[in-house]
């Protein structure tokens, strides 16, 4: 079996292009390193940055499904609410308000539908015009070739639960950088062990997944998957928590990494099968298409946001 083959067969069993997806997540951890090595300030932007495109990426596939939120208003509120965060001297206290004062916004703004030009259209026909019949047809907005129609409320419902997907669990990305006195090591965990986790289970899934998890919402999916995430994961905490923390805290929290190893690996797998379902039940593949080998923003960092505020609650309940 020569080179091109083996590599074909890889991205078969791991159901992504490999050598695109390795690029692209080398430069994603070097944009990274290079903004907390700046300041911590840039990281925070660049979560901003980040989850605006995420928001574009979801305002476009739920239109797919006739579906609206209102994007310029989510991403004005959830861009100030995540500013804030990190600005405002008490910081959880102005986060919940930021939370509880976007949800009152966004009930009428979802309401309204307001469209510009016709970019929303034609990423809309572009979406559709890539995605996979079958998919499509096993969605459950699939109305026999007519035009997918949604009600108000549904529109309403829709932006509720994208305030929580994106504003409330990356609000919980830039918490950790707020206190414990070590804002480096806490974007790192909050970033690179879900990441790490993504990883342990694609290698181990790969080379060793026999038992499916769960076949229907996900069938790349395995328990030795599972088992994966949760080592490497364990073994990503042990490493920051080494170069972070003194022999006081080894002393007194030596398991802290075990648990955030699990907790990660367990969290991180059950956001990408949330993420699974929610792009099976709209009829899509990927969230978007930005990221090379890994579609889209939201595709790369669901798991980051699900265990955000695991790792969040954890580091703060352990004085860390």
């Amino acid at each position: 079996m020569d080179q091109h083959e083996q590599i074909d067969t890889i991205n078969k069993r791991t159901g992504r292009n490999m050598p695109q997806a390795i690029a692209t997540g080398a430069l994603l951890v070097a944009i990274i390193l290079a903004a907390l090595a700046i300041r911590t300030d840039v990281f925070v932007f660049l979560i901003v940055l980040f989850m605006t495109l995420g928001l574009w990426e979801l305002r476009i596939d739920f239109a797919t499904v006739g579906l609206h939120i209102p994007f310029v208003a989510l991403s004005l509120c959830s861009a100030a609410t995540m500013l804030a965060t990190y600005y405002a001297p008490w910081h959880f206290a102005t986060m919940s308000l930021g939370m509880m004062a976007t949800v009152v916004l966004m009930l009428p703004a979802s309401t309204a539908r307001l469209s510009f030009g016709t970019r929303v259209p034609m990423a809309v026909a572009r979406k559709l015009s890539a995605s996979d019949a079958s998919i499509r047809r096993a969605s459950s907005f699939n109305q026999e070739g007519q035009a997918p129609k949604a009600s108000r409320l549904a529109n309403v419902g829709v932006t509720l639960f994208t305030v929580l997907y994106i504003e409330v669990l990356a609000c919980y990305l830039i918490f950790p950088l707020t206190f414990g006195g070590h804002p480096f090591a806490h974007a790192c965990m909050s970033v690179f062990l879900p990441a790490l986790s993504d990883t342990g289970g694609l290698f181990f899934g790969a080379a060793f997944g026999k038992h499916k998890l769960s076949p229907r919402i996900s069938p790349k999916k395995s328990y030795e998957g599972l088992a994966g995430s949760m080592l490497f994961a364990m073994a990503g905490a042990f490493a920051i928590f080494a170069c972070t923390y003194g022999p006081e805290q080894w002393a007194t929290r030596w398991w802290v990494p075990i648990l955030a190893g699990v907790l990660v690996g367990l969290v991180g797998t059950y956001g990408d099968l949330c993420a699974s379902l929610i792009k099976r039940d709209l009829g899509i593949k990927d969230m978007g298409h930005l990221l090379k080998g890994h579609g889209g923003v939201l595709d790369r960092v669901d798991s980051i946001l699900m265990c955000a505020p695991v790792i969040a609650l954890l580091l703060y309940a352990t004085g860390l």
